[in-house]
């Protein structure tokens, strides 16, 4: 088992560039997870819950959170809300701890 206070002594240069990855958007999720495999546009996906369109596109566009009431009418679609509240508070949580490395 590696140790926390090893971890500075261990050479990771044949795996990794130490380039910090990207946060994944909701939008990614929404996208690869959910639209792609159902062959569904954000145009498709919002007009069956009555989401307007802008809204769909703007979170796939990772330029929009979601917000409980999108996640609810995603619902008619079989996805539980919770799991986009989540998703969208773990997201938020992130992108805070890396503009602010002391809070972490």
């Amino acid at each position: 088992m590696i140790k926390g206070k090893d971890l500075d002594y261990i050479d990771f240069s044949d795996v990794s560039t130490g380039a910090v990855i990207p946060v994944i958007t909701l939008g990614e999720i929404l996208w690869i997870e959910f639209m792609e495999p159902h062959g569904l546009s954000a145009r498709a996906l919002a007009c069956e819950p009555g989401v307007p369109a802008n809204r769909i596109t703007e979170i796939a566009n990772g330029t929009r959170a979601f917000t409980a009431e999108t996640a609810l009418l995603l619902t008619r679609f079989s996805t539980i809300a919770k799991l986009w509240m989540n998703l969208q508070s773990a997201h938020s949580l992130e992108q805070a701890q890396r503009k602010s490395p002391v809070l972490t």
